[in-house]
């Protein structure tokens, strides 16, 4: 089907070529894995290069990512003249039962890039990283045919210490080009850390003890997720 094939051609240029690549859907993974999840971070990156990508300002990149949602619509309720990608989406989550909450959560948490910039609590970061670090590992779960509630328990802490690990990793990038800080304003303000100190890149004690609490943070999450490996099986888990 030529339709199909455009649809995973896309996919896997932009697991290849983009510059936040990484093994999407790799050799040793199980085959009928492959192009689901191929086809999943297809969906995921484009519509984060809509949120962040190119110069276009922020309520014109809202208005493509409510373009994209309602395309996304049109392609679960079957419409023919779907775009290739999400029609090839589509039919992954039909044959597969994927939960389509997961999906929406990710344009949620885009679209949020695009006016939110500063974080007051952690709660307020917990809550991004539910909708925009969660729902990849329960869309894994619900593919493998492995998403009990422990199981989900689980991935949901490795998601999102994950994307706090980001967050430390991507702290200048995010502030430099985006003007976006991930970290805690209330935990900002308890270690006598400015936005000039990280603008400045000032390591004093402050920054220190906040970083440290940082990563204490997201390790204990990674810990939470200890045995999911063993819980999914296979050469998945």
């Amino acid at each position: 089907m030529p339709a199909a094939r455009e649809a995973l051609a896309r996919a896997g240029a932009l697991a290849r070529h983009h510059y936040e690549n990484f093994p999407v859907a790799p050799w040793w993974l199980p085959a009928r894995l492959r192009r689901p999840l191929a086809l999943i971070y297809a969906f995921a990156r484009t519509a984060d290069d809509l949120a962040d990508e190119g110069p276009a300002p922020p309520e014109a990149r809202r208005e493509a990512l409510r373009a994209y949602r309602a395309a996304l619509e049109r392609a679960l309720a079957g419409e023919a003249e779907a775009d290739p990608l999400l029609k090839a989406l589509a039919e992954v989550v039909h044959a597969h039962g994927l939960p389509v909450r997961p999906f929406y959560d990710l344009l949620s948490a885009f679209e949020q890039d695009t006016w939110k910039r500063r974080y007051a609590t952690y709660a307020e970061v917990a809550d991004y990283c539910r909708r925009s670090a969660q729902p990849v590992g329960r869309l894994v779960l619900h593919l493998a045919g492995a998403a009990d509630p422990e199981a989900l328990r689980r991935s949901d802490a490795v998601c999102t210490g994950l994307q706090l690990v980001n967050f430390l990793q991507d702290l200048a990038q995010d502030l430099e080009e985006n003007d976006r800080i991930y970290l805690p304003r209330d935990e900002m303000a308890a270690c006598g850390v400015s936005e000039e100190d990280l603008r400045r890149r000032r390591a004093h004690p402050g920054l220190r003890r906040l970083l440290a609490l940082q990563r204490g943070r997201a390790r204990g999450l990674l810990l939470q997720g200890r045995g999911l490996g063993r819980r999914v099986g296979g050469r998945l888990g």
